[in-house]
């Protein structure tokens, strides 16, 4: 049996509830918006693993994972995403340019065998909801969606996710977590 799988790191529940609390003002925009439990900072997408797979993935990522010391992120800004137009995609919320996140990713990319160079920049991103583009490019103008709002979001451990749909809803479950080190 085969799994989607995917990496990332989890956000504290009260980062998850204010983010919520944020995009209430947009919640009547054709936008599918993410569940408050699904809400994460993703680092590398494997797609469909095997079961097999699975526990020698979680050994090389808690390999890689506890060499590294916690740091923190700054995120500080709601937007459409990539473009700031009518071929905007996402809705999400984005911080500055991490190289320790682009180090993290890139080492647990290589520990994998699937790493790819020319990365120049990692920019942190948590997707808050994804647009319906029928629907979005009928609008008359493409709505603004812009809001600052900083967060300091501590890098403490790395999760491996199971993405699968229950009862016609997309659900991410924590199969394995890794910490760093204090």
């Amino acid at each position: 049996m085969q799994r989607k799988i995917f990496i990332g790191v989890d956000l504290p529940v009260d980062v998850k509830k204010r983010l919520m609390q944020k995009i209430e003002k947009w919640e009547d925009l054709p936008i599918r918006w993410s569940r408050e439990e699904n809400l994460h900072l993703a680092l590398s997408f494997l797609g469909h693993v095997d079961d097999e797979l699975i526990f020698d993935i979680c050994k090389k990522i808690k390999s890689v994972v506890e060499k590294l010391e916690v740091f923190d992120i700054g995120m500080d800004k709601i937007e459409l995403g990539p473009t700031q137009d009518n071929d905007a995609r996402v809705v999400w919320f984005t911080g500055e340019a991490s190289e320790e996140l682009k180090s993290l990713s890139e080492n647990i990319e290589k520990s994998l065998g699937f790493f790819r160079e020319n990365k120049k920049v990692f920019k942190p991103h948590i997707t808050l909801g994804r647009i319906q583009k029928y629907n979005w490019q009928k609008l008359e103008k493409t709505p603004k969606i812009s809001e600052e709002f900083s967060v300091l979001l501590p890098i403490n451990s790395v999760q491996i996710f199971e993405s699968t749909i229950i009862d016609g809803k997309r659900a991410f479950s924590v199969i394995d977590s890794s910490s760093l080190s204090e």
